[in-house]
């Protein structure tokens, strides 16, 4: 499971960040979790192909965080893709792909998927689910969360001692099927351990700092907040609806997530050092993405 950063500016692009966008990697396809301006551009410098992807999920409707979305669309319009893409978004997005549609001349050659969401489960699929939660910014904001579903742990040991032979069974069992040996019935609760915690990673979109990001990022593996300023322009954060480092720092370290990354900084950081030290004060494992960065999401074992 990796994450890309893609665009790690917030408003306005820079020399080294481009608007907003993070690629998932994992369940065997490309996620994407906003699409600025340039996006696809910075698809290729990563080697992802946008044909790989499966689905968007969009936190809200400012251009740094979609104005990407209708060149990605044309450019697999021109790569001749056929399967659908899902996009998932605020309410507004049926307008929003009606306008993707009608804009300039190109010749749709698959379906898109329009999804508008609201508080709570987005998409439950057999390796994962996709929750929302509302979020306080200057227009909607959707925060989304990435939870890893996991099997219990198949305990051979017990198998064997009741008699289940290595092979299909093994298979049956861990996939919650039942198996006859001789005249018992074993079942897979006899063989399997307790629920295993598998990886959750959040994102949290544009926000102030709010009571309802802590709850919604509880004990997350990452936790990926915006922090748009640094504490000097504390005032300009609350005004805009935006956060500075040391306030998403502060939720994460309620949260109790493993670790925090920052992006969507403004511009008139030259560089990291302000943003990163004032998050450090608050939260040790925090660190400030960079384009272009990947970030392997490790289970935490067993």
């Amino acid at each position: 499971m990796e994450l890309i950063f893609l665009g790690t500016s917030s408003a306005i692009p820079t020399n080294h960040r481009n608007h907003s966008a993070i690629a998932l990697k994992s369940f065997g396809e490309i996620i994407l979790f906003d699409c600025g301006e340039g996006t696809q551009r910075q698809m290729t410098r990563a080697r992802l192909s946008p044909m790989k992807i499966s689905k968007i999920f969009i936190t809200h409707f400012h251009g740094d965080h979609i104005l990407g979305v209708p060149g990605i669309i044309q450019s697999m319009a021109f790569r001749g893709r056929t399967e659908p893409l899902n996009i998932y978004g605020p309410p507004g997005l049926s307008e929003f792909v009606k306008h993707i549609k009608n804009f300039g001349y190109f010749a749709l050659s698959f379906d898109i998927i329009e999804n508008t969401i609201s508080d709570g489960i987005v998409l439950d699929e057999e390796e994962y689910t996709v929750m929302c939660c509302k979020t306080e910014h200057s227009v909607t904001n959707f925060a989304y969360s990435i939870n890893e579903k996991r099997s219990p742990k198949f305990l051979k040991e017990n198998a064997l001692k009741f008699g289940v032979k290595p092979g299909p069974d093994f298979g049956k069992l861990q996939s919650g099927i039942a198996v006859k040996v001789g005249e018992k019935i074993i079942k897979p609760e006899q063989v399997l351990g307790e629920n295993r915690k598998g990886r959750k990673i959040v994102y949290s979109g544009d926000t102030r700092p709010c009571e309802q990001m802590i709850e919604f990022s509880s004990d997350a593996d990452i936790l990926i907040h915006e922090s748009t300023f640094n504490d000097s322009h504390m005032d300009k954060s609350y005004e805009t609806g935006h956060s500075t480092a040391s306030m998403a720092a502060e939720i994460a370290k309620k949260a109790n997530v493993n670790k925090l990354v920052l992006t969507h900084i403004s511009t008139r950081y030259k560089d990291n050092k302000t943003i990163e030290k004032e998050a450090l004060e608050v939260f040790e494992n925090s660190i400030v993405a960079e384009d272009m960065m990947i970030l392997e999401v490790k289970r935490n074992e067993p």
